[in-house]
């Protein structure tokens, strides 16, 4: 445990991390941003039930969300925040994929052990192929 403190607080201490929290945070802390972050996000989940219910899309429905989806990425706070968020995936990603592959050789991983996909039947689960 104490060394996956270390590690942990390796990670927070990082620059790179420390830019996503500050984005992150300057996002929570503007309401106009977030309100049109959610607003955005419950019109694209209201635009799926309808289509996972075989209903039709308007055309001003779909138009409706692209023009809130441009003013989203138009809004530097909001831009960084999704960068922010995809940037702490990718982290956490390769974070886990170290270990569990670490775990599987029971040693440190190469470049190609990261790299590859195969082995062990199920893949490495990455999603390659999808986007994230």
């Amino acid at each position: 445990m104490e060394k996956t403190r270390e590690l942990c607080q390796t990670i927070l201490d990082s620059p790179d991390m420390q830019s996503i929290r500050q984005r992150i945070d300057t996002f929570m802390a503007d309401d106009k941003s977030r309100s049109e972050y959610d607003t955005l996000v419950s019109k694209g989940q209201a635009l799926q039930q309808k289509q996972e219910q075989s209903e039709e899309l308007s055309a001003q429905e779909i138009s409706d969300f692209e023009q809130g989806r441009e003013a989203l990425m138009n809004n530097p706070v909001a831009r960084g925040f999704l960068e922010a968020q995809e940037e702490m995936h990718n982290v956490q990603h390769s974070i886990q994929k170290f270990i569990k592959k670490t775990i599987e050789l029971g040693r440190m991983p190469s470049p190609e052990d990261l790299n590859s996909c195969g082995g062990g039947g199920g893949g490495c689960g990455c999603g390659h192929g999808h986007s994230h």
